[in-house]
C-alpha cells in the first residue's frame, strides 16, 4: 500500500476546510486508489506547530485551535519548529502552501515552494502570492524535478479553472480573459446598488465574517489585481507581476455613480480584463466598469466569473455561485487528487 505524506503550512480556513474533507473521504480514497493519505505535520505563525509521523489527528487538531487558540503546548506532537523548518527538513510527500498571502511580493510562501520542488516534493498552493510573482520560475523548477505543482484554490476557490484548461482545452490557445475575480468588491458593489450605505455594508459584512478588518486590499484592487495575473501567467504564458496591471479599486465609486449606472439599465462591477494580441502585446486592467444589468456578471448570487476566449472552442464562461468554506478546501482536495493519480501511475 502506498502511502501520502502531508505537510500543511497554514491552518486556516483552507486547511480546516480541507481537513474536513479528508476525514470524510480518507477510507474512499485508500478503496479507489490504493493511496493511505495522511497529515504528517501543520505549522503555524503563532500558535504552534504539529509533527507526527503515524498521522495527525485533523479532528483534535482543529478543536484545539478553535476552543484553546493554540496547539497544546504539552501534546506529545507539538513541534517549534516554523514554516521554513519544515518544508526543508521534515519527510513529506506534498506539501499544501497555505499561509497568510503577501500580495506585495510573493514570499515567504514562494521559498516554501522552492524548498519542497527543491527536494523532490509535491506542492499545491493555495496562496496566490507565489504564482502572481513567480510563476514561471516554478512552473520550470516543478518541471525539473518531475514533481507535480497545482494552485486550483488561487483564483476561484474550488471552482475547476486551470483543471478545465488543462484536461479540457488541449490545444486551445486562450487570448482573452474577462472576469469578476474578488468577492468582497463584488458584495460591496452589490449592496451599494440595494441604496445601502457604504458604511452599514462593511459593517455588516464584518459581522457575518465576510469582510476583513482592513479590506484594503480588496477594495483597491490588489487581490483582483493579482488574480488577473495568476490566470494571465498560467493560461497565456504572459509573464506579468501585480504592479503591471492597469488597476483602479472601487473606492472612487460612488452611490452617484450607481445611480446613474441604474438610470442607464447597468450595474458597475469590478471587472479583470486580460489579453494576448497575435503580436504577443499584453494588456491587463482591473478597473471599476459599467455592464449591462442583464449580463451575465451582473448574476444577481454570482460571487465569480471568468470567460476564456479559445481559438478552438470559441468562448467559455465558468460562474461561481455562494462563498462556502468548504469550496475553498475543495480547491486544495482536489489538487492532492491530481497529485494521488500521478502518484498511481509512477
Amino acid at each position: 500500500m502506498k502511502q501520502c505524506k502531508i505537510l500543511l503550512l497554514g491552518y486556516g480556513v483552507a486547511g480546516k476546510a480541507f481537513a474536513r474533507i479528508l476525514q470524510k473521504t480518507h477510507e474512499q480514497i485508500l478503496s479507489d486508489k490504493g493511496i493511505d493519505v495522511k497529515v504528517i505535520g501543520i505549522t503555524t505563525g503563532s500558535r504552534g506547530s504539529l509533527l507526527c509521523e503515524d498521522g495527525i489527528d485533523l479532528a483534535e487538531a482543529t478543536r484545539q485551535l478553535e476552543e484553546e487558540g493554540r496547539f497544546d503546548p504539552q501534546g506529545a506532537c507539538y513541534s517549534t519548529a516554523d514554516s521554513m523548518t519544515a518544508a526543508a527538513q521534515w519527510d513529506y510527500d506534498v506539501l499544501m502552501e497555505l499561509t497568510p498571502l503577501n500580495i506585495f511580493t510573493g514570499e515567504p510562501a514562494t521559498t516554501h515552494i522552492k524548498t519542497a520542488l527543491g527536494r523532490g516534493k509535491h506542492a499545491i498552493s493555495a496562496n496566490k502570492g507565489p504564482l502572481a510573482w513567480h510563476y514561471k520560475e516554478l512552473r520550470d523548477l516543478a518541471k525539473e524535478k518531475g514533481c507535480c505543482f497545482f494552485f486550483e484554490t488561487t483564483v476561484m476557490a474550488g471552482s475547476p479553472t486551470f483543471d478545465m484548461a488543462d484536461h479540457c482545452l488541449q490545444y486551445c490557445t486562450i487570448d482573452k480573459i474577462h472576469g469578476i475575480l474578488n468577492a468582497t468588491t463584488n458584495f460591496i458593489l452589490k449592496e451599494m446598488g440595494k441604496g445601502v450605505p457604504y458604511d452599514d455594508i462593511m459593517k455588516a459584512g464584518r459581522e457575518q465574517g465576510f469582510l476583513e478588518a482592513d479590506p484594503s486590499m480588496d477594495t483597491e484592487g490588489w487581490d483582483a489585481a493579482a488574480k488577473l495575473t495568476v490566470l494571465m501567467n498560467v493560461l497565456m504564458d504572459a509573464g506579468l507581476t501585480p504592479d503591471k496591471i492597469d488597476r483602479t479599486g472601487i473606492t472612487g465609486v460612488t452611490m452617484e455613480d450607481i445611480e446613474a449606472a441604474k438610470s442607464r439599465g447597468k450595474v458597475i462591477k469590478l471587472l479583470c480584463k486580460g489579453e494576448k494580441a497575435a503580436d504577443g502585446m499584453i494588456t491587463a486592467s482591473v478597473k471599476p466598469t459599467e455592464i449591462p444589468a442583464d449580463d451575465v456578471f451582473a448574476g444577481e448570487d454570482l460571487v465569480a466569473v471568468v470567460s476564456l476566449n479559445t481559438d478552438l472552442m470559441g468562448k467559455l464562461t465558468l460562474i461561481q455561485y455562494g462563498l462556502e468554506t468548504t469550496q475553498t478546501g475543495y480547491g486544495v482536495f482536489i489538487d492532492l487528487c491530481r497529485v494521488l493519480d500521478w502518484m498511481m501511475v509512477h
